[in-house]
């Protein structure tokens, strides 16, 4: 006579998970471990090392110098710039970028005919890479060809040069990374927005609110651990995928005072170990952004440890 079949209890579906042998599961992370070791942990390593000499790649030459490249930067007028322009150009990209990305998001998942078409144009721009979507953006603003210049040129007169004034060309790349950014953000505030209960919004309604209120005061409440989450994220695409948009657009220049304006943090390491061979200085710049990238993270867990309270 068949017996019914019983659904595995905790005890032996820990005993199922166990592995008989203590090697056995090291000899499955092996493979992985050993990718990291090479391509992450040993260069890691390598760089932290190297931050504490004066080196040349080119010349092949190390003498130990302690803290003085940090010390060097530290106190380096044009790094201080640097420095100063990558917390600016991260502060408008992470505000105005979530700020539009909210917006677009909450106005595409409203039940409008074609909705779907929309929600793809939004995210289209995050599926090119950074180095395409500079050179779009360097053809559109160049200033004698450029779209954007001949249709001001009609309607106004001006061509403005784009990429040789200062305030214009930190402006032109700023916009670019926000534009860039745009479509990553909207796909989680829409799938947020999506999955806010219908029952709360209908209360609101229920209750006279306004659209602007409903919005305010219920949905964006909902959205801030997803928020959070966009914030650090955005930080981090801030620091280190700038890199390709600048490169393609500005070089990192026009010059302004004691460096380049659009040069930031990641440009400048690039600058100094791969166009000026100075690999102890660029490793030391290297060291101070994984130290900025592991405090980002750690406040990153602390907050998304909280849980979010709503009600009175």
């Amino acid at each position: 006579m068949l017996q019914p079949r019983t659904a595995p209890t905790a005890d032996t579906a820990d005993e199922r998970a166990t592995f008989k042998s203590n090697w056995l599961p090291w000899l499955f992370l092996a493979p992985t471990l050993l990718i990291l070791a090479t391509f992450s942990y040993l260069p890691a390593l390598q760089t932290l090392r190297l931050s504490a000499y004066r080196a040349n790649i080119i010349l092949g030459t190390e003498s130990f110098t302690g803290l003085a490249n940090f010390a060097g930067l530290l106190s380096s007028p044009a790094y201080q710039q640097v420095a100063l322009q990558t917390l600016i150009f991260m502060l408008l990209t992470v505000s105005i970028g979530l700020l539009l990305a909210l917006i677009l998001a909450w106005l595409a998942s409203r039940p409008i005919r074609g909705a779907k078409y929309y929600r793809l144009l939004l995210i289209y721009p995050y599926a090119l890479s950074p180095a395409i979507a500079g050179t779009l953006w360097l053809f559109l603003f160049n200033p004698e060809i450029g779209v954007v210049n001949q249709l001001l040129g009609l309607g106004f007169g001006i061509k403005p040069r784009w990429l040789d004034d200062p305030m214009l060309a930190f402006t032109l790349v700023t916009v670019a990374a926000i534009w860039k950014g745009l479509g990553y953000n909207v796909v989680f505030y829409l799938a947020a927005i999506q999955n806010v209960p219908g029952d709360v919004l209908e209360a609101a309604e229920i209750d006279g609110a306004s659209g602007f209120q409903k919005f305010w005061r219920v949905v964006f409440p909902l959205l801030t651990p997803m928020t959070f989450f966009l914030v650090f994220t955005s930080i981090i695409s801030a620091l280190f995928d700038s890199f390709a948009l600048t490169d393609v657009l500005t070089k990192g220049g026009p010059f302004y005072h004691n460096a380049g304006i659009t040069t930031f943090l990641t440009y400048q390491l690039y600058q100094d170990g791969f166009v000026n061979f100075k690999t102890g200085a660029a490793a030391a710049q290297a060291a101070l952004m994984l130290a900025l990238v592991a405090a980002i993270t750690v406040l990153q867990f602390r907050i998304g440890e909280r849980k979010v309270h709503y009600g009175g």
